[in-house]
Parts: structure tokens; sequence; C-alpha cells
């Protein structure tokens, strides 16, 4: 064997060696460094990224983020502005993500996952005008309606539950319509689609379809 070669083989098993070295100090305590403060170190770096992970979904979960999105301050943001759950006598507000943002920290993330379609779109300009937008409000309705069904209005029962609500002290028409929402096992959307923002040209043909769709796949409100 010549030189070369020689100094060629010495080099590639240098390269291995130290390759297994730098994997060997990777994953083997440091001599310098006691096990406790590693564990304490990495339990720091975890809180940090904790810290910042519950920090950006709570910033994106705020009705400024919301309005962020040009699509959304220009058509749906204006309606709800009109609506009982923006100003009221009490002052007490329901705002996007009380509304369309689950509190559960499951259901939240697959809610945020879901988002991520969203803001995609956002980004293609597929609302971008409001002809854009009124071209596509049945289906984004009746998107939001099949979620708030299957999920027997949960995020409406964050504030509104039937099992403290005092009917006598309500309006007499608001008073038979729970009284008969009680019976038949109905839930909020069922009866207030609109409630806070304008509803969609075809919305009779809408709920016979989505009557039918959850009564042939036996998915009920509750």
């Amino acid at each position: 064997m010549n030189d070369d070669s020689r100094e060629t083989g010495t080099d590639s098993s240098s390269s291995k060696v130290g390759d297994a070295g730098l994997w060997q100090r990777f994953f083997r305590p440091s001599r310098q460094r006691s096990i406790a403060f590693i564990c304490a170190v990495g339990f720091a770096v975890g809180v940090v990224f904790w810290g910042g992970f519950n920090w950006s979904m709570e910033m994106t979960n705020t009705e400024s983020f919301c309005l962020s999105c040009h699509e959304m301050e220009e058509n749906v943001y204006r309606e709800y502005r009109k609506t009982i759950h923006y100003t009221n006598r009490t002052g007490v507000r329901a705002t996007c993500p009380d509304c369309h943002v689950p509190r559960e920290w499951g259901h939240k993330m697959v809610r945020k996952i879901q988002a991520s379609n969203e803001l995609l779109h956002h980004l293609l300009g597929s609302l971008d005008t409001r002809e854009k937008f009124e071209n596509k409000r049945l289906k984004l309705a009746k998107n939001e309606w099949k979620r708030m069904k299957r999920n027997d209005s949960r995020e409406c029962r964050n504030c509104h539950d039937f099992d403290f609500m005092d009917l006598t002290k309500q309006e007499n028409r608001a008073n038979r319509r729970h009284e008969q929402a009680l019976k038949e096992n109905k839930t909020c959307i069922d009866c207030h689609k609109g409630i806070a923002h304008e509803l969609p040209a075809g919305i009779e043909e809408a709920e016979r379809e989505l009557a039918v769709g959850f009564a042939r796949g036996g998915v009920t409100a509750r």
C-alpha cells in the first residue's frame, strides 16, 4: 500500500472516530456538569418553550388578531358590531374567539390546526373582495353551523346554559321556544343562526340539507 492510500485510510478512520466521539458527547453526560444541572437546564428550556408556545396561542386568540385580516374586518366584523353580542346594556361582550375557538386545550389545538387552512386562503386571496366573500358566505356559514351542531353549541354554553336559565323571567316567546328546545333536544345553533352575522341567501335549503344530513348520519345535538 502506498503512502497516499495509507493517508486516505487514516483520514477516513479519524473522521469516523470524530463522528463517534461527537455522538458520544451528545448523549453522554458531561464530566464537568452533573446530571442534576443538565436536568435543571432542560427544565428551564422547557418552561421557556412552553411559555412561548402558550403566549403565541393566546396572541392568536384575540379579536385584534382576527381583525388583522381585512376579510374579517371588512365583512363579518362590521355586521357583528350591530348585534347584541357587541354592545348591550350590561357591557358583556362575546368576541370572535369566544364564539369560534374552544376554551378546552385539546379542542383548541384541533381548531388552531384547522385554522391553518384559513390562513392559507388568506394568502391565496380567496376572500379578498366583497364579491368573493358573498359567493362563499353560505358555504362558510354551513361549515360553522355543522361544527356548532356537532359540539352541542359548546362555545355558546360557556355563557348560556339551560341548566341555569330561569325561564319564568324570560319573555313569553323566549320562554316557549326554550321549553320546546329542551323537549326536542335542540341546541343553540338550531334556532340562533344569524345571531351575530347576516344570514346568507339560501338558508332555508341549507337548513333542510343539514337536517337531513344529521338525521342520516345518526348525529344528534347531544
